[in-house]
């Protein structure tokens, strides 16, 4: 009769791990095909529309004060407890912590480290290109604003382009950017989208940004993303630098760790009872002793006690009196008749 045994959804997570123990090859890597390029020059251009549009204190400029000054936080206060927490998907410290552990199982289970090496690459360009920006073009935000209808530009400030919506495209874009399949690609980007979206105008719902800071933000965080396969060829070259330190170090902990040789050591012979006059001579340790009778057992054959003759001992067993001795001697006997 045969027997299966029924496999939990956690045996069977453990039994789908345990199927590589080697790194699958032909990993799928995006690459710069021609759709990606003009995606990016279109991408770019809006990039550059946006910041002249804004420079040249145009109509976008005065939307954003319009919008500032609708303020929106007082149109639809219910919503205002929900937005302050929705916002945080914008943060760069959680969202990086989520991802990354993410990232980190995809590493683990595919047995490579590229995926980290990518989110890595795309925060560091994040934080070279955004933070360049807002540092070069200094712009005040609605609450520092002090002239109506001014870009307010190299002022000082620090908010163009959002931060929290490019840090949204990014973070939760490298997770499309990562799929395995060109189906999940499509779903996962337009899941970013519309998070990295919301979440920049959230930002101009608590007032904390205008509407073109985060036009300027989605557009900052999506060119990061379709520049990175033009990185890819570097992360390959850093991903193999640091397989190879990984072997040399477990070859030099092997040879560390290799047990000294042990030399035979000669077994010693048991040496012989030296006689009573002679003195005695203490015994190597380790040497084998003879083997000798017990002490406590009488020598010869060894007999059960009930197959044993008894033994009357001789005499009485009663010790000797001197009273009583003494005594049968002074005594008179009795003198017969009369």
């Amino acid at each position: 009769m045969r027997t299966e045994r029924n496999l939990t959804r956690l045996d069977r997570v453990f039994a789908r791990l345990d199927r590589e123990p080697e790194r699958p090859a032909g990993l799928d890597v995006p690459r710069m095909s021609r759709h990606r390029i003009v995606l990016f020059s279109a991408t770019l251009a809006f990039y550059l529309a946006i910041v002249v549009a804004v420079l040249a204190t145009s109509w976008l400029v005065r939307f954003d004060w319009q919008v500032m000054f609708f303020r929106p936080y007082q149109q639809w206060p219910e919503i205002h407890a929900f937005l302050d927490y929705w916002v945080v998907l914008g943060q760069r410290g959680p969202t990086a912590v989520m991802v990354a552990a993410w990232l980190g199982w995809r590493s683990w289970r595919q047995h490579t480290i590229r995926p980290l090496l990518t989110f890595g690459a795309a925060l560091l360009l994040l934080n070279v290109t955004v933070g360049a920006a807002k540092i070069g073009m200094g712009r005040l935000g609605p609450h520092y604003a002090t002239t109506i209808g001014a870009n307010e530009m190299w002022l000082g400030g620090d908010i163009f382009p959002s931060g929290h919506t490019a840090n949204a495209v990014v973070t939760w874009g490298i997770l499309a950017y990562m799929a395995s399949t060109p189906r999940t690609r499509r779903y996962l980007s337009a899941l970013s989208a519309v998070v990295s979206l919301s979440v920049g105008l959230t930002t101009v719902y608590l007032g904390t940004h205008w509407l073109s800071d985060v036009f300027l933000g989605w557009a900052a965080g999506l060119l990061v993303l379709l520049a990175l396969p033009w990185v890819e060829p570097l992360l390959t070259r850093v991903e193999g630098w640091i397989f190879s330190l990984r072997d040399l170090w477990r070859d030099r902990r092997a040879g560390a760790g290799l047990p000294a040789p042990v030399t035979p050591v000669p077994a010693m012979s048991p040496q012989p009872a030296a006689p009573a006059d002679e003195p005695q001579v203490r015994e190597p340790v380790g040497a084998p002793r003879p083997a000798r009778a017990p002490a406590y057992l009488a020598p010869g054959p060894h007999t059960p006690r009930s197959e044993r003759s008894p033994v009357t001992p001789a005499g009485s067993r009663r010790p000797p009196h001197s009273e009583r001795a003494s005594r049968a001697a002074t005594s008179p006997r009795p003198v017969a008749g009369g």
